[in-house]
């Protein structure tokens, strides 16, 4: 099976229908006047002419914990844009932002673009002076909240954690925080280890916010199992004996289903992209930014929220901002005290134990400094 990102966030943006109907934000009166400025197909045209005269070649670096995870944005790209070499890299965002920092350091930068759940590095890499100014297609429709307003960074769509249950649960499934804890439930929950993914980690730390760490001493009375990459725990569950977890963003196998918490705390962020300023491939970089924030790909290709206001949410979802039990921009706030990441890991590593297991999104262990391809294939 090959495991993409698409089915992966879509299963979170269109698992179940919401009380309430898609928002979307009213038309900037200021853009309606300006009907006779090239249509974005237009735009995206004239930027594939630049891209493969540079030579049509792309390495895209994305986070994620899982070979193929991104090859839905891959195969989108190349349909539109065939004469188009793309290489998308996918690994955890932790590994990817030390990578970049060390081909910057090394004076061989390998990567165009970059599109990551550490939201915190994008402030700090265009502090450092590493990544380049630009304003894709359809920059101006993103939303404010979650852009850089001088152009070096933008989120791109919205990746979210919640439950993924087993469809033969029916409705005995758990969906609040405290329906995990059920006796029913014991040997047959499985998590992604909390102190390897950030995402997870925050998620953790709402509920033991809320509900303190109690709540966590009674989650692992269940006797969970704990694995690497929110892509495996959330295949594992309708497999065997394993009927549950919470914190990743479902599977395409089949046998589960995702639902969000009515009440519970639960996980979404902008995945955030930039170009790197020595970019091997500018031109190619500026197509892929564009395409990717183009209204065409935000209603058709990512299968999740849009970072653009005026693309609806997914059918039967509500806008992202407004979830009372969700704030999108929470993680990068967790993320940017890292001080206060660290100490609340170490508390988590004190339950959970320390991360076994290889990582899954580089099982074979190649990809290494600088790698162009998944296969670890480099410059």
């Amino acid at each position: 099976m090959r495991h993409t990102r698409k089915a992966w966030a879509g299963a979170i943006a269109l698992g179940i229908v919401a009380a309430a109907g898609a928002t979307v934000a009213a038309a900037d009166p200021s853009t309606q006047s300006q009907s006779k400025a090239p249509s974005e197909d237009a735009q995206l045209q004239k930027l594939y002419r630049a891209a493969v005269a540079e030579g049509g070649r792309l390495v895209v670096y994305a986070g994620g914990d899982k070979p193929g995870q991104a090859d839905y944005l891959k195969d989108a790209f190349v349909k539109k844009f065939p004469k188009m070499k793309v290489d998308i890299v996918v690994d955890f965002s932790k590994n990817h932002d030390a990578r970049i920092d060390n081909q910057v350091a090394e004076h061989h930068v390998v990567a165009d673009v970059v599109h990551l759940q550490t939201v915190d590095d994008f402030p700090r890499w265009k502090k450092e002076g590493i990544l380049q100014q630009y304003k894709p297609v359809g920059w101006n429709k993103v939303d404010s909240r979650v852009k850089d307003k001088d152009g070096y960074y933008t989120g791109l769509f919205y990746f979210a954690f919640a439950n993924v249950t087993a469809t033969k649960l029916g409705d005995s499934a758990p969906v609040e925080a405290k329906d995990f804890l059920t006796p029913e439930f014991k040997n047959k929950l499985v998590f992604t280890y909390p102190n390897d993914d950030d995402a997870v980690l925050y998620y953790f730390k709402q509920l033991t916010d809320k509900y303190g760490v109690g709540y966590l001493q009674k989650l692992l009375a269940q006797n969970p199992k704990f694995v690497r990459g929110t892509q495996d725990s959330s295949d594992l569950v309708g497999t065997g004996d394993y009927v549950a977890n919470f914190g990743s963003g479902g599977s395409s196998n089949g046998l589960s289903q995702v639902t969000l918490p009515k009440t519970s705390p639960w996980v979404a962020w902008p995945q955030t992209g930039a170009i790197l300023k020595n970019a091997p491939h500018k031109a190619a970089a500026e197509l892929y930014l564009s395409w990717i924030l183009s209204k065409q790909t935000q209603q058709h290709d990512i299968g999740t929220w849009s970072a653009r206001t005026d693309v609806p949410a997914p059918a039967g979802r509500k806008g992202i901002f407004d979830y009372k039990n969700m704030n999108p921009l929470g993680l990068g706030e967790f993320m940017s005290d890292r001080t206060a990441l660290d100490r609340y890991k170490a508390l988590i590593n004190l339950y959970v134990g320390d991360v076994q297991g290889v990582n899954p999104s580089d099982p074979k262990g190649v990809l290494g400094l600088y790698p162009t391809s998944q296969d670890g294939a480099q410059n």
